[in-house]
């Protein structure tokens, strides 16, 4: 299914990537200039054959980390600028990929948030109230945000981690 190791996609994946993180860990946001650029080179990589994945395959990326990531970021548990990294990331990975991306992701997103909880005291009441979120089947944006709560914390470094392990084609 999938084709050897790329370097190219992989180096925009982890140079692009790595500088998204340290915007996300220092500002709390995801900016809009990473996204597209990332998304903008890999199509532009996609047209030009510098990557394994042509511009159709790149596009079908594109929108497949848009499909997986959009729902979390409508119940609040993410921010759309991760919604749009995942997306960009596509655009180098193709839509195989991506979905191994996005599986790395989560992995990658659970180990942090139990790191974030551990960290600010909360380990027990984090599996709780995650136990209870999947238990009602919708957690609700309220629920995750809200401010005294403090579960908020820098997503891309496990978006990076899990795009960059799909990209080394783990």
């Amino acid at each position: 299914m999938f084709k050897t190791f790329n370097a190219v996609a992989a180096g925009v994946v982890a140079s692009g990537g790595c500088a998204t993180a340290a915007i996300d860990l220092r500002e709390r946001r995801v900016p809009n200039t990473m996204t597209f650029g990332i998304a903008g080179l890999g199509l532009a990589l996609a047209a030009f054959h510098a990557t394994e994945i042509g511009v159709v395959s790149a596009l079908a990326g594109l929108g497949v980390g848009l499909a997986l990531m959009l729902p979390s970021h409508v119940i609040g548990a993410t921010g759309a600028g991760d919604v749009k990294l995942l997306a960009a990331f596509g655009t180098l990975l193709g839509p195989g990929r991506t979905g191994m991306a996005f599986l790395y992701t989560a992995i990658a997103g659970g180990a942090l948030a139990l790191i974030v909880a551990a960290r600010r005291r909360r380990m027990r009441v984090t599996i709780e109230r995650t136990t209870a979120l999947l238990k009602q089947s919708a957690g609700t944006a309220a629920e995750i945000e809200h401010p005294r709560e403090d579960n908020r914390f820098a997503y891309a470094p496990a978006i990076v981690a899990g795009a960059l392990a799909a990209a080394m084609g783990l």
